[in-house]
């Protein structure tokens, strides 16, 4: 849904860039030079081939318990891939053959890079009061590697699609109020240190803050977007130009382009409205904030230090690119939960891949607003930056490093304790 202050030009632009992002992508060459040039590697023919209904991707999910053999991973989980060392903007360096990212789909006469694999082992635990809980920790392999093995130490980090009602609000949130959440972090005593990441944003054609992505790895919407066209999709830009083929793909390399290979296979005014229809993505209003569960659930979530991290408020201002985005978006009051830093979870959740300033422990905060939707929406309640928990509970349940004590707060709870915590978490 829109944001309900969208003028009727900019509905009608938010109209064109839903279909953008919701129809797939077709093979060059063909009869339209509109929406040809999909690969030749990709994962999805489309962005909403990832993000279904605009909401949250998941792993493979078993219906029996465990898999006791690996499967293939979905679409909407990823995986990254470089090697030790850094590029000239900070960034993670690509893995020589395969690039940033493992693509395993391809068009006619390519072949897919390779598939990755998952299966899950069991952990199983206890809350204080002795409720078992179970968690799945996720094991990943790749197979069917199509140019050769990958480099030695390669690093490998898997990523799930995350939603994207709010987005837009999230990039308008201006960068004073992410360096105040630093200080006060910094002044308060405890383990809660968070970090800011600082990365090339090629539209602005200079260092910014981070902050979208699962490792605050983009700067702004415009930026996310025009690299997932590139590496999700297949699809360049001006900002993008270049197939992402290496010298040992020569299927790759040799595989037509779309717009007949004479100019950028997206436009730019193609993808502002792209990025426009993200921007004007409404994010859901707080549901149930009378009842006395949300309530008590909203004390516990302050209590245990949940909202030193998630920070609930914030007040937005003007986004990077004005012209992207709905002229609403400023000077709004909005509830994100989220304080846009990086901060170490611990070595259950570490991936071990550094990704600009950010560590192998570290991820971004990730914003609450319409977690309890998921399942409405996507028909699942995947969560954490690859999926695996299985809920709210078996999320926080894997947070470690800063938020350990956190964590044995929630542990020590009650069950009433924590279904008021839940039910507050799933009410934003």
């Amino acid at each position: 849904m829109p944001l309900a202050t969208l003028s009727e030009a900019e509905r009608t632009r938010f109209a064109v860039g839903n279909s953008f992002f919701r129809r797939n992508w077709v093979e060059a060459p063909a009869s339209t030079t509109g929406r040809d040039g999909l690969g030749p590697h990709f994962l999805a023919r489309s962005c909403g081939g990832c993000h279904v209904q605009d909401g949250r991707g998941a792993p493979h999910d078993f219906d029996k318990g465990l898999a006791p053999d690996n499967v293939s991973a979905d679409a909407a989980l990823l995986l990254r891939l470089s090697v030790p060392g850094r590029g000239p903007h900070g960034e993670p360096l690509p893995e020589p053959t395969y690039g940033d990212q493992l693509h395993t789909a391809a068009v006619q006469g390519v072949a897919p890079e390779g598939r990755l694999l998952l299966r899950y082992s069991e952990l199983k635990g206890h809350f204080d009061d002795g409720t078992p809980y179970s968690l799945l920790k996720p094991h990943y392999s790749v197979t069917d590697l199509a140019y050769g093995a990958l480099a030695e130490h390669s690093l490998q980090s898997p990523r799930i699609a995350p939603q994207l009602a709010g987005v837009g609000l999230l990039e308008a949130i201006p960068e004073s109020a992410l360096r105040e959440n630093l200080a006060r972090q910094a002044a308060t005593p405890g383990p809660i240190k968070g970090q800011l990441n600082r990365v090339w944003d090629p539209f602005a054609q200079a260092m910014v803050v981070g902050r979208l992505g699962w490792k605050a790895n983009a700067g702004s919407l415009a930026h996310q977007t025009a690299a997932a066209f590139h590496g999700d999709v297949g699809i360049t830009s001006r900002h993008f130009p270049k197939e992402t083929c290496s010298a040992r793909q020569q299927d790759c390399l040799a595989a037509p382009s779309g717009a007949q290979g004479k100019a950028p296979e997206i436009d730019d005014a193609t993808l502002g409205d792209v990025v426009f229809y993200q921007a004007a993505l409404a994010p859901a209003a707080w549901r149930s904030p009378r009842d006395a569960q949300v309530l008590r659930g909203q004390r516990l979530f302050e209590q245990t230090q949940c909202a030193q991290c998630h920070r609930p408020s914030y007040v937005t201002a003007t986004p990077p690119f004005p012209r992207l985005s709905p002229r609403s978006v400023a000077g709004q009051r909005i509830w994100p939960y989220t304080d846009l830093l990086l901060h170490d979870m611990g070595e259950g959740l570490a991936d071990g891949r550094p990704d600009h300033l950010a560590t192998g422990r570290q991820w971004r905060t990730p914003p609450l607003w319409g977690i309890g939707l998921v399942k409405e929406v996507n028909g699942h309640q995947r969560l954490l930056h690859d999926g695996r928990a299985r809920g709210v509970l078996e999320a926080v349940l894997w947070h470690g490093g800063e938020a350990e004590e956190a964590r044995r707060r929630v542990q020590a709870m009650n069950a009433a304790e924590r279904e008021a915590l839940v039910r507050f978490v799933e009410s934003l």
